[in-house]
């Protein structure tokens, strides 16, 4: 897409699949593309929502079976306590949702594609890792070599404090597309990113008279706070399938946390993407989705 005031249209999903995993959470799980494909296994990153990807993943559509699911508290779901919304538990909710893939849609080999928070919360379940036939992570908030755990620390504080400060409700949709043009993170995104954002990212507020964000900011910097605790403990020699870690540009200053460099941990096949940032996959789709089906041939998973 080249055109500026580019409009994404997201499809209606083939099924939609409410799977409870705690007394009052349930996450929605759609089923795009082709059913009788290779099956995908999609999640998002902090304070988005999985449909945000589309520039990505509609290019999968074709060929594989995708099941998409947002976090607790994202996306299609409902807001619930701030107390239940912390990594471990995002952690199991994702081993519920995979049980609950198999037991809807038929068990079959599926691959795990998922972008910083998602990713960093299934590589915390080694036996999650074995429903898997491989995972496919982009840009895990991890700490990278040569940077302390000071650096790390320090980053994840004044980032989770950013997360708190930044505004929540907005008048419409279009001013917090216009507000996000402002922002470096999304310099680089393709065209229709920022509205698409907004339309994924966004609720309206009951009275009618505007839009929220559907993830409050206070949990957005509870998770980013609650990373920098968990990441390092992470056991890639534990993972029971293949992984490949694809990170942004190491060169390029930071748009979430320390910019992820696997490059010398011999378990993980690791490559980056040159001049992208945290946000890859909304700012070049097309690579990511070649690095991706590389990876699947490369292991017979397509």
């Amino acid at each position: 897409m080249s055109d500026p005031e580019a409009v994404w249209r997201l499809p209606e999903p083939h099924s939609v699949l409410d799977v409870p995993v705690d007394g009052d959470t349930v996450i929605k799980v759609r089923r795009h593309g082709n059913p009788a494909g290779p099956r995908l296994v999609l999640s998002h990153g902090n304070g988005l929502a999985i449909d945000l990807y589309y520039p990505f993943w509609s290019l999968l559509e074709e060929e594989f079976d995708l099941v998409l699911y947002d976090l607790r508290n994202h996306g299609w779901n409902e807001i619930g306590s701030q107390d239940g919304h912390n990594v471990p538990t995002i952690a199991r909710d994702q081993e519920t949702v995979q049980e609950a893939i198999d037991a809807e849609y038929g068990e079959k080999p599926k691959t795990g594609v998922f972008h910083s928070v998602s990713a960093m919360t299934t590589l915390l379940s080694p036996e999650q890792c074995r429903g898997f036939s491989g995972l496919f992570l982009f840009d895990p908030p991890l700490r990278r070599p040569g940077v302390s755990h000071e650096e790390f620390d320090e980053a994840s504080i004044k980032t989770a404090g950013m997360a708190r400060k930044r505004g929540y409700r907005f008048k419409s949709k279009e001013a917090f597309a216009e507000l996000l043009g402002f922002s470096p993170n999304f310099r680089n995104t393709v065209p229709g990113v920022l509205q698409l954002m907004a339309d994924t990212t966004l609720r309206e507020l009951p009275s009618g008279e505007g839009y929220e964000l559907i993830c409050p900011p206070e949990y957005e910097a509870q998770i980013i706070e609650y990373a920098r605790i968990f990441a390092v403990f992470i056991d890639f020699s534990a993972l029971a399938c293949p992984v490949k870690a694809y990170g942004a540009d190491p060169t390029l200053p930071y748009a979430y946390l320390p910019t992820l460099d696997l490059g010398d941990i011999r378990e993980v096949d690791y490559d980056f993407l040159p001049d992208a940032t945290h946000f890859l996959q909304l700012e070049q789709p097309e690579a990511c989705v070649a690095a991706l089906r590389e990876f699947l041939e490369q292991q017979g998973l397509r």
